[in-house]
């Protein structure tokens, strides 16, 4: 009978269920698992991809700025410097003129034609300037202008 009930007994070990698979350690469906693995690998690829376009768009969105600025800083010194050498230039002759109208007093008419074409001259240049310093200011305007009406769109 001993050897009877290890029959049976080994048996029932190694009967199967009819729904149970065959290996309990295997996946009951392998294309059930594929899809999921695809979807997400390439979901991930898609952000990543996003991320660094959104990476590369910020560094050259900054090298853009950085060049513009650099640009409009230049600008604005010609602007400046121009201004000044006017503004220089406009009180020499200013002084020339007083100077000139002193010795204008004196009954020769030389001096008068000295003082004309100092002064006449000194105006030349600092109206040359002065267009120069209106000329990089309208620069300027046009840079700034121009970028927040492309932003605008």
């Amino acid at each position: 009978m001993d050897d009877q009930n290890r029959q049976d007994g080994a048996g029932q070990e190694d009967a199967v269920l009819p729904d149970a698979p065959a290996d309990i350690h295997a996946p009951a469906d392998d294309t059930a698992a594929t899809p999921e693995d695809d979807f997400d690998d390439s979901l991930m690829g898609e952000i990543g991809a996003l991320i660094d376009d959104g990476r590369t768009y910020a560094e050259a969105e900054i090298a853009f700025q950085k060049t513009r600025a650099k640009l409009a800083g230049r600008t604005i010194g010609v602007a400046a410097g121009s201004l000044v050498l006017a503004i220089i230039l406009l009180h020499i002759a200013l002084l020339a003129l007083a100077v000139g109208l002193v010795i204008a007093l004196a009954p020769l008419v030389t001096i008068w034609g000295a003082i004309a074409i100092v002064v006449g001259g000194l105006l030349a240049g600092m109206a040359f300037f002065v267009w120069v310093a209106a000329k990089s200011g309208s620069k300027v305007s046009g840079l700034f202008a121009a970028s927040s009406s492309d932003n605008a769109s």
